[in-house]
């Protein structure tokens, strides 16, 4: 009865819904067993996200790009579908007459034959503008397979089994399918990486750098691609391949890798290897098949299965398969020294910080998982030394990962991540009490996906004034096309933030800020300034438009603050910063609150909204 009620009653808004990002599965040895589990079949093709409204539709990438030109059949079937907005999680594939999904038939379908391109959808976000995601998976899939057409064309649902995982793997390996991905019935959908899903391959395949290709003797065009992973910050030699390319791919790929070449090695690797090899700038993606990973680290039995276009190199490390039993059991960081003082005038521990972070990590991790981030770590309390950090040689494990960065210099350095509320809790157990964050993540660091704009009050100023501005650059911002959110920072200010489609180069992003950021500042010299000097800012607010350059950081949403009285950022509503009293209004200690909050009908779309950096 209340999933007919839900879909009788549709909220009045036809706007599309804006990406949301997605959850992703681990990968694990074994099918986890029982009854908790749903099972689905392992797709072959891109992960899509398709936003519907109005007679409308588009489609995303994992990472936010819009592809919808690339899949216009599959976004053109979703337009049609009888519902006021939804937002579905799915796969584009191409089925062969045995049913099995193919990458390389797909990547030959987008190039002559798209009609053949089919979405699956395996999971739904939104609904007719109601936020889904708090609710269990069986609930989410019974209302996306009602809202799937009966007879498939282009669109279809992906159907599961409960329980009896290992048998299906079986019998899908027998098939020669790809795996299975498992999930947890009555889990809600997290916007990263989940031990409530999981995935277990019947062979083992993952994304490879490609950094260079050596010549053959032979009349084809070259012998094999040199390949590499990113590995404690830096790329390292991971092997080569030399199947699974056809001659009309062997000629592509020469053309592609044209324009890449560079003459220094891009990877140490044993110089009897890649003897005469033709290097590569790091910036191609290609999906390998292998049989197993050496003790040194290279592939056994490689084969190519094609370059992959949504994914970038700066993102590719090597998937370990953790242990299934352990994705069956709630992730556990030991908290050392708990009892420790962190905030000492409200003598609040280590512990109860770690609690905090522990119950917001499903909210939190959508926003600060997989973009690079500066820690400011605290290890004797916030009173004692602190100090950021945003690089590391691998003491924090392997649950805290390393991107690589090329600096101004030219060298790339390994900048920190997480992905999981495992990273997380290790940087608390690792004295952490801030986390801050690129505005954009890993699989493009080079894109921006939000713009901030940081309202920083002169000493002296009470938050009537930071009121006020926050409003004038939500009201300037409109009036440009921008939909903005504000963010209290737990500190003295209020972030006033954009989001924006991941599409522009960072020079452009920090070039509008600043000049949107000076042209307010002389409109009203009297309230703000753009000017750096301390000296320059005397009874102003501060419009801190450097967040938006590359290497620039935030605070993210819901992490804490080394400040009096342990304080947090939060998100709230243009109508609550009428009367909010303080940038300083939630605490730790408020997890409840904020989880509650975070699942209002009013702060479910914080933060997301499909628009792009205009002119200016």
């Amino acid at each position: 009865m209340a999933r007919a009620a839900r879909r009788a009653a549709p909220a009045s808004t036809t706007s599309l819904p804006a990406f949301r990002p997605v959850q992703l599965a681990t990968l694990v040895d074994a099918v986890p067993s029982g009854n908790r589990w749903l099972h689905e079949m392992k797709y072959d093709g891109y992960r899509l996200e398709i936003a519907i409204g109005g007679g409308r539709a588009r489609a995303f990438t994992r990472s936010g790009l819009d592809w919808s030109e690339k899949f216009d059949g599959i976004v053109e079937a979703a337009a049609s579908l009888k519902v006021e907005s939804a937002l579905l999680d799915g796969e584009a594939v191409v089925f062969d007459a045995e049913g099995r999904s193919d990458f390389q038939t797909l990547q030959g379908a987008l190039k002559g034959d798209p009609a053949r391109i089919d979405y699956v959808a395996f999971d739904l976000l939104e609904l007719n503008g109601e936020d889904l995601t708090g609710l269990p998976l069986l609930e989410r899939k019974a209302l996306l397979r009602d809202l799937m057409p009966q007879k498939p064309k282009r669109l279809r649902y992906s159907d599961h089994i409960r329980g009896s995982g290992e048998k299906l793997l079986n019998s899908f390996c027998a098939a020669g399918l790809e795996g299975v991905v498992s999930k947890l019935a009555d889990g809600r959908y997290v916007g990263a990486r989940s031990s409530g899903w999981v995935k277990t391959k019947c062979i083992q395949r993952q994304e490879f750098a490609v950094v260079g290709w050596t010549p053959s003797d032979k009349a084809r065009a070259f012998r094999s691609l040199i390949l590499a992973v990113n590995e404690d910050g830096a790329l390292r030699y991971a092997g080569k391949v030399g199947t699974g390319f056809d001659a009309k791919e062997l000629q592509r790929l020469m053309s592609v890798m044209g324009p890449l070449e560079q003459k220094t090695p891009t990877v140490k690797a044993p110089r009897a290897e890649v003897r005469g090899a033709h290097w590569l700038r790091p910036k191609l993606v290609a999906e390998i098949a292998f049989t197993e990973m050496t003790n040194e680290g290279t592939l056994r039995h490689p084969s190519y299965l094609g370059l992959r276009d949504d994914k970038k190199p700066e993102a590719v490390v090597v998937e370990k398969a953790g242990s299934a039993r352990q994705a069956q059991a709630p992730v556990i960081v030991p908290i050392t020294n708990a009892e420790r003082i962190i905030y000492p005038e409200s003598e609040i521990t280590k512990g109860q910080l770690a609690e905090y972070y522990a119950a917001v990590a499903p909210i939190m991790l959508p926003w600060a998982a997989s973009r690079p981030i500066s820690l400011v770590r605290c290890p004797q309390g916030r009173a004692k030394k602190c100090f950021f950090q945003k690089h590391d040689a691998g003491s924090f494990g392997e649950a805290v990962r390393h991107v690589a960065i090329e600096e101004k210099d030219g060298e790339a350095e390994p900048y920190l991540y997480i992905d999981t509320d495992e990273g997380l809790m290790t940087c608390v157990q690792m004295g952490t009490i801030e986390f801050h964050g690129w505005g954009a993540r890993i699989e493009d660091v080079e894109k921006a996906d939000r713009l901030v704009f940081d309202l920083d009050p002169d000493v002296g100023l009470d938050f009537e004034a930071v009121r006020f501005a926050a409003f004038r650059f939500r009201d300037i911002l409109k009036t440009i096309g921008l939909e903005t959110f504000p963010m209290v920072t737990g500190g003295k200010g209020v972030h006033v933030i954009a989001p924006l489609t991941p599409r522009a180069e960072w020079s452009e992003v920090k070039d509008f800020a600043r000049r949107l950021a000076v042209a307010v500042a002389q409109t009203e010299p009297t309230k703000f300034t753009a000017a750096l000097p301390k000296a320059q800012r005397k009874g102003r607010i501060f419009v801190d438009y450097l967040r938006n350059q590359r290497g620039a950081t935030a605070v993210m949403p819901y992490s804490a603050r080394a400040r009096e009285g342990a304080p947090v950022a939060a998100p709230i509503t243009w109508k609550e910063m009428e009367t909010i009293v303080s940038p300083a209004r939630f605490h730790v200690g408020d997890q409840t609150e904020l989880l509650k909050r975070a699942g209002l009908k009013t702060l479910s779309s914080w933060g997301r909204a499909d628009q792009a950096l205009p002119d200016l």
